[in-house]
């Protein structure tokens, strides 16, 4: 992808939300969003030709329950190690050249999502997984 198209889509999805807010219905029992951005999650990869490289996933959780939101929100910081975890365990067992099994990581992080949160009812959301 080119800088240009990076650029242009980064903005894109950062003017999203208040596009959305704007354009949304005005509601007067307004409460927080359920989704929370978990940022950039790395990992070392091996590239074709042995050379290194980086996988980059971004993550975040959608929980619609709002007792269990203030919970969630508290432990993301957790919840980011163990999915740094997972997403680093993932690239180290990824083979050179390979394409990254999307279904796969999302099953692994979701797990590890339910196990840091102590139950069910976050639901991980995969965004970009890059490799370069």
């Amino acid at each position: 992808m080119k800088r240009r198209d990076l650029l242009t889509l980064s903005l894109a999805l950062a003017a999203a939300p208040a596009v959305a807010k704007a354009g949304g219905p005005s509601s007067s029992s307004a409460s927080q969003p359920s989704y929370t951005r978990m940022g950039s999650l790395t990992a070392s990869v091996v590239r074709s030709g042995g050379r290194r490289g980086v996988l980059s996933v971004e993550a975040g959780i959608d929980v619609p329950d709002e007792a269990f939101r203030a919970a969630a929100i508290q432990s993301v910081p957790r919840l980011r190690a163990a999915c740094s975890q997972v997403v680093r365990t993932f690239g180290a067992a990824m083979i050179a050249g390979e394409v990254p099994d999307a279904d796969r990581l999302a099953r692994e992080l979701q797990a590890v999502t339910n196990e840091v949160l102590g139950r069910p009812g976050a639901q991980l959301l995969l965004g970009t997984i890059l490799t370069s």
